[in-house]
């Protein structure tokens, strides 16, 4: 799979755009503030039908605008099928929200159905708040990853998310005296069946990031006393059933909002020490990085976790996503630049600079097309 072309009228500084790349290495060269974030930020729209962007989704529209378009095109291997395909998404802004119009070659698609037919990996510099974010960033993460190859977990997401907010306004209504428990029923059943789908998700994803990090030979961090450790993942569920439900019931009511489900979980970043037992490889000792590492651990953690990312969506569609990365080259020593360029290898890329001078072993190394944002 590869991106061939991305056409953006009115989105965000562009008034009208048309991007073509080549189907390897792409650089997007250009000053600070031109809008290189921009064009990235329209290529995982195509893909997963949301920004990656905090705040508030109806600043994607220019200024003075009602409506934006974007529209890409995709390659694919013409060994496999020469026929690509069109996606495009119609954004109108409006009384403080927007409304998205999926198209894949001409038909309205539902947001399920359209996010994943373009696959990508996004790297940028904002992606160390993974480590030291709050809860909510890693999970969105998770949720973005697993939407791009997962149709069931796309469906369950967004129906645990609808019935969360259903009933929490219940419980908002039996703190009032408004309400009947029994109108709980509903919305506790629907939330547990789908939570149980986000769990299993979750907890499949980050089984394969931990084996891919444990066979990783440069997954290694200095430990005390001159010991390597690994980065490991550790997936703090909140485990949502009906007892569990029943038995908070109490104390949602008062506060007005579901306390149990995988709307509460975390994901932490631990540097383990490797020792060996005489039955297995055992991890002891674990380091948060948010709280206990240095920054260069932060980064190259994740590092790790967005190749991680490269290989399970990989396997999961047995294609390579276009990976994006957003001026991360001024933020990479040497080390972590070199496991870069391995990735870089066996895909796609269009990656983005004001310093082309820091592209210079792209440029030495494998073919490469320019693109000048002025």
């Amino acid at each position: 799979m590869f991106l061939k072309s991305v056409s953006l009228q009115s989105f965000r500084s562009f008034e009208k755009k048309n991007l073509i790349f080549s189907p390897r290495i792409n650089l997007i060269i250009g000053p600070n503030r031109i809008g290189k974030t921009n064009a990235l930020e329209a290529i995982c729209l195509l893909a997963t039908g949301k920004s990656f962007r905090a705040g508030r989704e109806e600043e994607m529209v220019k200024k003075q605008k009602e409506t934006a378009r974007v529209i890409g095109e995709i390659g694919q291997n013409p060994q496999q099928t020469p026929q690509g395909e069109v996606l495009s998404i119609l954004l109108t802004a409006g009384q403080g929200e927007i409304k998205k119009i999926y198209k894949l070659n001409g038909v309205d698609k539902k947001w399920r159905d359209f996010a994943g037919t373009l696959l990508v990996v996004l790297f940028r510099p904002e992606d160390i708040n993974l480590v030291l974010g709050p809860p909510a960033v890693r999970r969105d993460y998770l949720d973005s990853v697993l939407s791009q190859i997962d149709w069931r977990y796309r469906t369950a997401s967004l129906t645990y998310k609808k019935g969360l907010a259903r009933r929490n306004k219940v419980l908002q209504a039996l703190r009032r005296s408004q309400a009947q428990k029994s109108q709980l029923s509903f919305w506790s059943k629907l939330i547990t069946k789908n939570g149980e789908v986000i769990t299993q998700g979750r907890t499949r994803l980050i089984d394969f990031f931990n084996q891919f990090l444990l066979a990783q030979k440069d997954n290694h961090f200095s430990e005390k006393k001159g010991k390597a450790g690994r980065l490991r993942l550790v997936y703090k569920k909140n485990n949502l059933s009906l007892g569990r439900l029943e038995n908070n019931l109490t104390k949602e009511i008062n506060l007005g909002m579901t306390l149990i489900g995988p709307h509460r979980d975390d994901l932490e970043f631990q540097i383990r020490r490797k020792q060996l037992s005489a039955k297995a490889q055992e991890f002891k000792n674990g380091r948060d990085l948010a709280r206990y590492g240095s920054r260069g651990e932060q980064r190259m953690a994740v590092l790790q976790l967005k190749l991680a990312e490269l290989e399970f969506i990989s396997q999961e569609r047995d294609e390579r996503p276009v990976l994006l990365l957003d001026d991360i080259f001024s933020e990479l020593d040497e080390k972590n630049r070199s496991l870069v360029l391995q990735a870089i290898n066996v895909c796609q890329v269009i990656t983005t600079t004001s310093q082309p001078d820091l592209t210079l072993d792209l440029e030495r190394n494998l073919p490469m097309k320019k693109i000048r944002l002025a």
